[in-house]
């Protein structure tokens, strides 16, 4: 549905990183993306946006919403201490960068010199 998704709850403003709709689940999915370790005030803030979803966006036909927050490194026992006694559906899960493409894919993509030789074009048949 969208990144950067703007909320306004009291006049003030707060922006979800990602949010999904999935269409088999029937659900709003919020995903949180942090740059450093996981830290138990990241559960607050997912919470936070799961409930102003389900009360701003949802409708009564949608199930609840699901959260998911990508940190780069988290410890097992601090995610498990954080997330007992949350009656929302949370998650927490570490994420990997990868530097190369997996061998079916890297032939089938342009380059980054082929993607930067067709922007001019591209941006001059647009004027």
């Amino acid at each position: 549905m969208g990144r950067q998704v703007r909320l306004e709850v009291e006049g003030d403003e707060f922006f979800m990183d990602l949010l999904f709709y999935h269409t088999r689940l029937k659900c709003y999915i919020v995903v949180e993306l942090k740059a450093g370790a996981f830290k138990p005030e990241h559960i607050g803030q997912l919470n936070f946006y799961l409930s102003a979803v389900d009360a701003q966006i949802k409708t009564p036909e949608d199930r609840p919403t699901i959260g998911l927050l990508l940190c780069k490194t988290k410890k097992r026992l601090i995610a498990e201490y954080a997330l007992s006694g949350m009656d929302k559906p949370m998650g927490v899960a570490e994420y990997q960068l990868v530097h190369a493409l997996p061998e079916p894919l890297d032939t089938c993509l342009p380059t980054i010199e082929e993607l930067e030789a067709s922007l001019p074009e591209e941006l001059e048949n647009e004027e």
